[in-house]
């Protein structure tokens, strides 16, 4: 029921390939481990600040903040471990059902087969999902390190698959549950008409709930639980949309890797954009509660059909990718986040200047109606300037990024265009699928590109518009001999960049290209099907 998977051989064709250009065998270094575990560090942070938050409520007899924060953390926990979980089920099962069974070594696999059912239930159930995939992938990441030459490039497929299902899980939590307590503690900060744990500064209890705590609980600072939640709240969001983006590039041969020094400039600009976008909607809210839900909400929905009017491309039915611009919608109220292929440049720049409009606005509404008897004139001014100056500084690092660490390039570097109204495409990457997918399978007779096109320097060249005189027959282009490599074919167009392959999303299509990429003595190389040539594509659906 799924898409047809073909495995050539060399002796049945390959794809058009220039001479020598297998790619270079991609190797795990010790820093892609490091940021592993930074990684594995920032999510053990982000949870347990929250948990430590919800208990400090506890234990200061502040129940109904308690109550809202660990719903909070462990209600988006739960829909992630069992997404994790249905993930983990469908490829331990298909595995198991591929191995067979029925010898009799049955028994002792059957009584493993149960042990990893209950330690990865267990796992779950303990909500440490997450921290199992990041140590895993550690492990397969190691192991194409150690193993032989031979199996080093499997262990790397399998870990970058691995970092795939850990990015997207990860993305959901962060915008699930980071970006929602961040606004739950906002919140409590207006409720406590305090704003001194945005700076950093201790807060003492007020109003109702003060003393249930116990004795001494009214009128002490306490240890700044809601600083440090915020923070870690503030730091995951920014660093899992550097990290899923450094995945993503990672996982497609057709596009250039990020670089770990782009992916540290990437989550400085995230950071500081977020901040003083969070500190505008703090000090907004501290005197238009419901004006500010009113603000959210719409701002939501206007970025919701931004989205859906630009035609994403990310799911397989029309209603998940319905879902998923809703969700893009809710990472919208606080920063970027690339969703449509093309140059980012000039719906970047619209967002920010939406984004830069609406934390103006919203913080000078602010200085014009907050009450001073709270809040002096000095610090109201200081807030102020942390909110421009932060902004400010996000806005720096972006432009540090694309102009010096973007992986294609700086952004804003002239690019020659060679023909009037045309402009041709950049040659593809050496191994990459969107080269290897033009040529159809050598068993199929067809008619060579000079037969049907003319030439091919012709073809593929601009032609004058004025041209009395024939030009002289260009010499014939050299045939690059064929890959040695074996060929998986996919009977599926590729999808657009910034969207996943479909063997990362399917898990069908993993399964089967891990199984013929571990039978194939040499690593094989991944083709989806031309979807702009009519009668390549008849051809190739009549081979498969």
């Amino acid at each position: 029921g799924g898409p047809a998977v073909l495995l050539e051989s060399p002796e049945g064709g390959g794809g058009r390939r220039e001479a020598g250009a297998e790619p270079p065998a991609r190797r795990y270094r010790l820093r892609d481990g490091c940021w592993v575990f930074c990684a594995l560090l920032v999510c053990f942070a982000d949870g347990a600040s929250d948990l430590w938050l919800a208990a400090h409520y506890y234990v200061r007899g502040q129940r109904w903040w308690f109550g809202l924060t660990l719903l909070f953390v462990l209600l988006p926990s739960l829909v992630v471990q069992m997404l994790s979980l249905r993930w983990f089920v469908y490829d331990f099962a298909a595995s198991t059902k591929d191995s067979g069974g029925g010898t009799k070594d049955s028994g002792p696999r059957g009584c493993c087969r149960l042990c990893v059912w209950l330690l990865q239930g267990l796992i779950h159930l303990l909500q440490l999902g997450q921290v199992w995939r990041y140590l895993r992938t550690l492990y397969l990441g190691l192991q194409s390190r150690w193993q032989a030459e031979h199996r080093r490039r499997h262990f790397y497929w399998r870990m970058m698959f691995e970092s795939a299902d850990i990015s997207m899980l990860r993305l959901l939590e962060a915008f699930l549950k980071s970006a929602p307590q961040l606004v739950l503690q906002l919140s409590i900060m207006v409720q406590q008409n305090s704003i001194e744990p945005l700076q950093g500064k201790g807060q003492r209890w007020r109003g109702t709930g003060c003393g249930e705590g116990g004795p001494g609980s009214c009128g002490l600072s306490w240890p700044l639980p809601a600083g440090l939640s915020a923070s870690a709240s503030l730091v995951s969001l920014a660093w899992m949309i550097a990290s899923y983006q450094k995945v993503l590039r990672d996982s497609r041969e057709d596009k250039m890797p990020m670089s770990y020094k782009g992916a540290v400039v990437q989550i400085l600009w995230h950071l500081f954009t977020i901040a003083a976008r969070a500190i505008a909607f703090a000090l907004f809210a501290s005197v238009f509660q419901l004006y500010f839900g009113i603000f959210i909400v719409t701002h939501w929905c206007i970025m919701t059909f931004w989205i859906i009017q630009g035609e994403t491309d990310f799911c397989m039915s029309k209603w998940e990718e319905i879902i998923y611009n809703m969700v893009v919608g809710i990472i919208y109220i606080f920063c970027w986040f690339n969703v449509k292929e093309g140059r980012s440049r000039y719906r970047m720049c619209i967002y920010y200047i939406i984004t830069l409009s609406e934390n103006a606005a919203l913080t000078i509404l602010w200085f014009l109606y907050y009450d001073r008897k709270v809040t002096s004139d000095f610090n109201a001014l200081i807030l102020v300037c942390v909110v421009s100056s932060s902004f400010a500084l996000g806005i720096f690092f972006m432009f540090i990024y694309y102009c010096l660490l973007h992986p294609n390039g700086p952004i804003f570097s002239h690019r020659s265009v060679g023909c009037i109204f045309r402009q041709e495409p950049p040659p593809p990457v050496p191994g990459s699928p969107v080269e290897a997918v033009t040529s159809p399978p050598r068993s199929l007779p067809r008619t060579t590109g000079g037969e049907r096109d003319g030439a091919p320097g012709e073809r593929d060249s601009c032609v004058p518009v004025f041209q009395v005189r024939p030009r002289a027959p260009p010499a014939p282009a050299a045939r690059a001999p064929r890959t040695e490599r074996p060929v998986i074919r996919i009977d599926l167009p590729r999808k657009k960049y910034p969207a996943w392959d479909a063997h990362f999303i399917d898990r069908r299509l993993r399964k089967t290209i891990l199984a013929l990429e571990y039978a194939s003595p040499t690593t094989p190389c991944l083709q989806y099907r031309t979807p702009g040539a009519p009668q390549e594509v008849l051809e190739y659906e009549t081979t498969v």
